[in-house]
Parts: structure tokens; sequence; C-alpha cells
């Protein structure tokens, strides 16, 4: 079963997340979650800024659209963003935004890149430090190495890997599991999140003074490949692996002023349609019930509502 489980995650990456790949997944534009209560009249909520500037594969109009549906419902202004961060540019935001941000979006080898500048990372510190809020969602190798620099301002080290269950069992993290863990983001009053569900991702390490969100565990393994081709063999026999113990891939901060959220996968905040089945991944999956409150609780946190 564990040999089965390997060859399908090489499937998986090859056939998901290589360009033709890409095509296949589609939003699952039926998706709707209906917020009771939103947090905000309709475009009267804060400016959330979503970054497409760095070769993101995620977008608000491609697989990104749920996630700019449900913020919009609660009331907060989505703007895709196609400029490279400059002060000027997050003055007009409160939340700034950046899931799966590649320094290229072919070529994943070894040495890995920033897909931030160091002016970018600069005015990104600067403007969290005073006050500004940060969402940065990574995923497996190339886009955990593209924005570890970013990452490590924080105090964060992004590992470039593949994170994946040994058991190759649905990824639900919950509390029942001790995977989620209890805080301000899963606890809020009326909205607490017992369980969500991911799809791989990456893993990573963060400070001492950070709130971790759901852990990996002995359950996982990180994949480390140095090169593309490494992947299509066995990932046994081919590819260094770590334990996933001791790794995260959710956690919350504060800087400074400001508010960090970082997650290690894409996935769970999207509503995708995969492969020719047009199976359901994301906020739309049937086991990932509580995945869209879990998106507004963190944007809740970092809007300090």
């Amino acid at each position: 079963m564990e040999d089965f489980n390997r060859i399908f995650v090489i499937w998986y990456i090859l056939v998901v997340w290589t360009a033709d790949g890409i095509a296949q997944q589609v939003t699952d534009e039926s998706f709707n979650y209906s917020v009771s209560i939103p947090m905000y009249g309709v475009g009267n909520g804060p400016v959330i800024l979503f970054d497409e500037a760095h070769n993101n594969a995620s977008t608000l109009k491609g697989t990104y659209a749920a996630f700019g549906k449900l913020l919009t419902s609660d009331g907060y202004q989505v703007v895709s963003s196609k400029e490279k961060v400059t002060l000027e540019l997050l003055k007009k935001a409160e939340i700034y935004v950046s899931v799966n941000a590649m320094y290229d979006m072919e070529d994943w080898d070894l040495p890995a890149r920033s897909a931030f500048s160091q002016d970018e990372i600069n005015e990104l510190c600067h403007w969290v430090a005073n006050g500004g809020s940060l969402f940065l969602v990574t995923d497996h190798m190339p886009c955990g190495a593209s924005v570890n620099e970013l990452a490590g301002r924080f105090g964060i080290n992004i590992l470039n890997g593949f994170a994946i269950r040994k058991d190759g069992r649905p990824e639900i993290f919950s509390k029942e599991k001790k995977t989620l863990i209890l805080n301000e983001i899963t606890n809020r009053p009326g909205k607490k999140i017992d369980s969500i569900m991911c799809w791989g991702g990456t893993g990573f390490i963060v400070p001492t003074h950070a709130h971790v969100i759901s852990v990996l565990g002995d359950d996982y393994r990180i994949y480390l490949p140095s090169y593309v081709s490494q992947i299509r063999k066995r990932l046994s026999d081919t590819i260094p692996y770590i334990s996933g113990r001791g790794l995260v891939n959710g956690a919350y901060l504060e800087f400074g002023k400001g508010r960090i959220v970082i997650f290690a996968d894409g996935a769970p905040f999207s509503a995708q349609l995969q492969g020719v089945k047009s199976e359901k991944r994301g906020m739309n999956h049937p086991a990932a019930t509580q995945n869209a409150q879990f998106l507004l609780n963190i944007i809740h946190w970092l809007d300090r509502k």
C-alpha cells in the first residue's frame, strides 16, 4: 500500500503541478459558502491586496476565485495586484495576501531563488512592523523556497520539499487528533473550527513566540529533491526525506505592530475541480466543510476583528 501511495504521489506531482497539469485545475463555480452575518456591508470592508505579480499559479480569476468570492461576500474589497511590492502599493491595503509565489514557474531545480526582491522584502517587513497584515500561503517545491527569504525575516524557516502523509490517507487536521491546535483563530466564539482538510504542501519551523495552527508530526515525511527529474522515479529510492516531527504547516504571529499568518498548502483556501473526473479539492470538498470558516477566521484575526 505504501508503494502504491508513493507511485500515486509521483503521478500527482507530474500531472497536477507541471505546466500541463495546471490547466487541469479549474475553479468550482458552483461553490458557495453562505456568510450568515457579514463582517462588513458590501464593499465597505478594508482592501485586501491579492498578489499576482510573482509567478503566482493561483489567481483570483483562476483557482482562487472562490477565495475572492467568499471574502467579498464578507464585505472585504479583494483586489488583484500585478505590481511589485512598494510602500505606496501597500498603503492601499490593510491585508496583503500572497499565494504560491514562485521564482520561476518552469524551473524548479536547486539552487532556489527568491520570488521577492530584497527591496520588496524590506518594504513588506517595514509595512508589517508598522501595522500591516500579511497572509503568506505557500506550497511544495519550488514555492517554499521562493518565499523562504521573506519568511525568514519573520523568523520562519520553510522547507523546500513535499509533505507526504506516509499512509496516504486523507489529510484531516483536527483538534481530536491534536493536529489542529486550540488558539484564537480556531476557537473564535461561535466560529470554532474542529477540523480542516489539506492536500500536501510542505512544512516549516516557527520561532518560539509564534502560535501554531496545525502540525505535521510523525505521520508525515518531507521529501527534499534537488531536481525535478528525481520525482520521475520511486520516492523511496531517489529522494532524501526527513520526518514531519517538529514541523508545522500553519502558524500566526505578531511582528512589531503588525500580524502574519503563514500556511504551507494552497489548496485548503481554494475550491477546485481536479482532472477528468472533476474531483473536488479545497473548500468544496465534502470533508472540508470548515475550511471556508477557517479562512474567514484567519482574515478576521488579521483584520483585528
